[in-house]
C-alpha cells in the first residue's frame, strides 16, 4: 500500500466509526423514547387514512425511526458512485505529468 492509499483508508475508518457511533446514540435516543413514553397517541393523516390510528407513543416513534432510516438508504443507495476514489485521484496526478 502507498502512503496516499494508506491515509484514505484510515480516514474512511474514521468517517466509518463516526458514523456507526452516531446511529447507536440515535438508537439509544429510540429506546429512552420508548422507556418513558408509554401513552397511547392518536394519529391520524386525512388524505390517506380514514380512520385515528391509536398506539404507544413509543411505537410511533420506532416506526418513524424505520421510515427515516429507509428513505435515507434508499437516497444514498441509488448514487452511482463508485469506490476506489484514490486510484482515480492517482490516475489523474499521472496524467498530468
Amino acid at each position: 500500500m502507498t502512503a496516499l492509499s494508506s491515509a484514505v483508508s484510515e480516514t474512511m475508518n474514521a468517517k466509518l466509526l463516526l458514523k456507526t457511533i452516531f446511529f447507536i446514540l440515535i438508537l439509544l435516543l429510540l429506546v429512552l423514547m420508548g422507556m418513558h413514553n408509554r401513552g397511547a397517541v392518536d394519529f391520524t393523516l386525512p388524505p390517506l387514512l380514514d380512520q385515528i390510528i391509536k398506539q404507544p407513543a413509543a411505537l410511533m416513534y420506532f416506526a418513524f425511526f424505520a421510515v427515516g432510516v429507509l428513505t435515507g438508504t434508499i437516497m444514498t443507495a441509488g448514487t452511482g458512485k463508485k469506490g476506489g476514489g484514490a486510484r482515480t485521484a492517482k490516475a489523474a496526478v499521472k496524467s498530468d505529468k
